[in-house]
C-alpha cells in the first residue's frame, strides 16, 4: 500500500470565518481526510504580522478550532494544531532566511499591497512572512497545498526555496504542487461583487459570517447589491446577481443555467429569498455545531495539544534532517 500524499493548510486567525472560506475551502477539507495525510494549522505566527488585540487573537484562534471541527473535520484523521505551539517552524524559517533573496521578497504583490496601505506598519515580519509560510509547508514534506489566485506567489517561494536547499545540500525536502479543487467556489463581496468576500471587509453586510444567525443570513442578503435591469441571468455585466446565482449553485447543486430558469419572469425579491434560505440552511448546522464546541473548552484544547503532539514529531525529523545537513551541532540533553 503506497504512503498517502501529504496537504498542508494553514489560515490565520485575524477575524472569523465567512461563506467565502466555506465554500472555497472548508467544505472540501473533510473530503481529503480519508484519502490524505492533513495538517491544518492556525498560523496564529502570520496574524500578528498586523497589530493584535491579545484577547481576541486568543478568541479567534479558539473560534476559528471550534468551526473546522464543526464544518466536519475530524482530528482523529487530521492533525489540526495551532502554529506557535510548534517551535520547529520558526526555526526553519531562520535557516530558509539565509536562504532566501531581499529581490525574491520585495517583488511579493501582497507584500507590496500591505506596505502602500500600512506604511506605517511597515515591520520586518511583514516583509519575511512569506518564509515562514515556505516553512510551515516544507517541515511537514508536503505533497499539496489548497491554494488561491493570491497565495501563488507564495507557493512558488516554496518551490523555490525547496529546490535551492535540495541542491545546495542534497534531497531533503518535497517540492510541493498548488492544490485545486475541482468544486472550488469563489464568493465575492455582497456590497461590492468585483471583490472577494472578505473577513477583514470594513462593512459587515459585504460578508456572511459562518456563525451569523439566519436573520443576519436573511438581512445581508436581502441588502446585497445587485441592479436596476430586475432579470435573473448568469451575466459578467450583472455581477451581484451572479454571485449570488453562484453561492445558490454550489450550495444546492443546482446548474447556474438551471436557477436562471426558475426565476425567469420573478423579480430579485424572490430570488434573494429563496438565496438566503439555502445558506440557512447549509449554515444552521454549523454554527450550531461550532456553539456547542466553543462551550466544551476542555475538548478543544485537547485537540489542538493533540495535533501539536502530532505536528511536532513529524517536524523535528525535517528539521533534525536540515541542522545536520547545514553543519549546526546536535543538541544533547544531560
Amino acid at each position: 500500500m503506497s504512503e498517502k500524499k501529504v496537504i498542508f493548510s494553514g489560515i490565520q486567525p485575524s477575524g472569523k470565518l465567512t461563506l467565502g472560506n466555506y465554500l472555497g475551502a472548508l467544505r472540501n477539507f473533510p473530503k481529503f481526510q480519508d484519502e490524505y495525510d492533513c495538517y491544518y494549522s492556525i498560523v496564529d505566527l502570520h496574524a500578528i504580522t498586523v497589530p493584535q488585540e491579545a484577547k481576541n487573537l486568543r478568541a479567534n484562534t479558539m473560534e476559528i478550532l471550534a468551526q473546522y471541527l464543526a464544518c466536519g473535520l475530524d482530528p482523529e484523521k487530521n492533525t489540526i494544531f495551532i502554529q506557535s505551539h510548534v517551535s520547529a517552524h520558526t526555526e526553519l524559517m531562520w535557516i530558509l532566511n539565509t536562504m532566501t533573496y531581499m529581490g525574491e521578497l520585495s517583488r511579493m504583490t501582497q507584500f507590496k499591497d500591505k506596505s502602500q496601505k500600512s506604511e506605517a506598519n511597515l515591520n520586518a515580519g511583514l516583509f519575511t512572512y512569506p518564509v515562514l509560510m515556505a516553512a510551515d509547508i516544507l517541515l511537514y514534506q508536503t505533497d499539496l497545498v489548497p491554494v488561491g489566485e493570491d497565495q501563488k506567489q507564495h507557493l512558488e517561494l516554496a518551490r523555490d526555496l525547496a529546490s535551492r536547499f535540495n541542491n545546495r545540500y542534497s534531497p531533503t525536502f518535497k517540492v510541493p504542487d498548488g492544490y485545486i479543487p475541482k468544486e472550488v467556489g469563489r464568493v465575492m463581496s455582497l456590497q461590492e461583487p468585483t471583490k472577494k468576500m472578505s473577513k477583514s471587509d470594513e462593512n459587515e453586510n459585504a460578508f456572511i459570517l459562518l456563525s451569523d444567525d439566519d436573520d443576519a443570513i436573511r438581512r445581508k442578503i436581502k441588502r446585497s447589491v445587485t441592479d436596476s435591469l430586475g432579470i435573473v441571468q448568469y451575466d459578467k455585466e450583472q455581477p451581484g446577481i451572479k454571485n449570488l446565482i453562484d453561492i445558490y449553485s454550489q450550495l444546492d447543486n443546482k446548474k447556474a443555467e438551471d436557477i436562471v430558469a426558475m426565476y425567469e419572469g420573478k423579480g430579485y425579491g424572490v430570488f434573494k429569498e429563496d438565496v438566503a434560505e439555502v445558506i440557512v440552511e447549509t449554515l444552521k448546522p454549523i454554527r450550531e455545531n461550532y456553539i456547542d464546541l466553543l462551550k466544551n473548552k476542555d475538548y478543544l484544547e485537547q485537540v489542538y495539544a493533540n495535533g501539536a503532539n502530532k505536528a511536532e514529531r513529524q517536524a523535528r525529523k525535517t528539521l533534525r534532517k536540515v541542522y545536520k545537513k547545514v553543519g549546526l551541532i546536535e543538541r544533547k540533553f544531560l
